[in-house]
C-alpha cells in the first residue's frame, strides 16, 4: 500500500498517530507537506527521503522533517515491518536550535540512537500526546485511548483496535500536544549526543554529568575549570573528552544552554532583555544579544515580538 500525496494536512493542523505497517507501506508527497513531520521509530525499519537526503531509521531514531520539500517515507527495503509514532505540527521557535546539530539536509533532521533508558519515557510522551489531542476543554480529564504505547516486537498485522490518528481541535489541547512533542525533542537531542562510543575512555559518564549540570543551571558561573572539578577531571582532560564526546567545547555547550534558557524566558515572561540576559548568565545585554542572534538569527526583542504578533 502506497499513499501518493495523500493525507497532506493543512499547515495549521496538529495531528498525532501511531502506525505498525508491513512491507509495502509508504507515503510520497512530491510537493512536500505544509507542516512539520516527526517520526519516532519503536521497532522495525523505515526509509526516509527528503531534501536530497536518504537514510534508514531504526529503533530509537527520531526523524524531524521540515515543510515544503519533496518527501517520501516507507518500510525500509528488506524489513518486515515499521512501527512508529508520527506527529504533524508547527514548531515552537526554540526547537530549531535544538535540532540544528542533527541536520542532514536543509529542513531534514535525524537524531540517531536515543539511549534505551530514555525510549520508554519518549513512548509515554507520545501516548500522552495522542490522548491529549482528543481533549475537549471543560472535561474533567482528557479523553481517548489508554496512553500506554505498544510494546514488544512488531508481529502479525496491525491490531484492528489500534486507535485512529487524532486531529487537535482546540488551542488548549494543541498546547498539551506541543508540550509532549517538546519533551520528546528535549529527551532525544539531549541524550543522543551523550551515548558512549565503543572503546571510549572513562570520560563518558563524567561528560554526561557535566551536561546535566549545565542543563540544570545554565545561568550559573560555569567555566571549564569548575565543570572539570565537578566531575573530578583535570581541565585539559575534561575539555578533550567533552569535545570528543559531544562535538563542541564545554563553554560552547554552556553558551547554547544559556541562549535556550533565555529564549524560554522571552517566550513566557515579561522580563526585559537586560533581566533575561542576567538571569541566563550573560555578562551584558550586548553579549547576550550577539549570542542570541548567532543562534536564532534575530535579536531577542525581535524574537519576542514575532512570538506575540497576532
Amino acid at each position: 500500500m502506497t499513499a501518493e500525496n495523500l493525507s497532506v494536512p493543512a499547515a495549521e493542523l496538529t495531528i498525532v498517530g501511531h502506525f505498525d505497517q508491513p512491507a509495502g507501506y509508504g507515503a510520497r508527497r512530491p510537493h512536500g507537506s505544509p507542516s512539520w513531520l516527526l517520526l519516532w521509530t519503536q521497532a522495525g525499519e523505515g526509509r526516509v527521503e527528503q531534501a536530497g537526503a536518504a537514510f534508514t531509521v531504526r529503533e530509537g531514531d527520531l526523524a524531524v522533517l521540515g515543510p515544503d520539500s519533496p518527501q517520501r517515507y516507507r518500510v525500509a527495503p528488506g524489513a518486515e515491518r515499521w512501527r512508529f509514532w508520527w506527529v504533524h505540527f508547527q514548531p515552537r521557535p526554540s526547537w530549531t536550535g535544538w535540532l540544528a546539530p542533527y541536520a542532514v539536509a536543509t529542513g531534514c533532521h535525524l537524531v540517531e540512537g536515543v539511549p534505551a533508558g530514555v525510549r520508554e519515557r519518549v513512548d509515554r510522551a507520545f501516548g500522552r500526546a495522542l490522548q491529549d489531542a482528543r481533549w475537549i476543554p471543560g472535561d474533567a480529564t482528557p479523553t481517548g485511548p489508554p496512553t500506554g504505547p505498544p510494546t514488544g516486537p512488531p508481529t502479525g498485522p496491525p491490531a484492528a483496535t489500534a486507535p485512529p490518528p487524532a486531529v487537535v481541535r482546540s488551542g488548549p489541547a494543541r498546547e498539551l500536544v506541543l508540550g509532549a512533542v517538546e519533551e520528546v525533542l528535549v529527551l532525544a537531542t539531549a541524550s543522543a549526543g551523550a551515548v558512549p562510543a565503543p572503546g571510549s575512555e572513562d570520560g563518558d559518564e563524567r561528560v554526561r554529568r557535566a551536561l546535566d549540570l549545565i542543563a540544570a543551571e545554565p545561568g550559573a558561573r560555569h567555566s571549564v575549570a569548575s565543570l572539570a572539578r565537578a566531575v573530578a577531571l583535570s581541565p585539559s582532560r575534561f575539555a578533550h573528552v567533552f569535545a570528543a564526546r559531544t562535538g563542541q567545547t564545554p563553554m560552547g555547550a554552556v553558551r547554547k544552554a544559556r541562549v535556550r534558557h533565555a529564549a524560554s524566558l522571552l517566550e513566557v515572561t515579561d522580563l526585559d532583555v537586560g533581566q533575561v540576559a542576567a538571569a541566563s548568565g550573560f555578562v551584558s545585554p550586548f553579549h547576550f544579544s550577539r549570542a542570541f542572534r548567532r543562534e536564532y538569527g534575530l535579536p531577542p526583542r525581535d524574537y519576542r515580538a514575532r512570538l506575540r504578533r497576532p
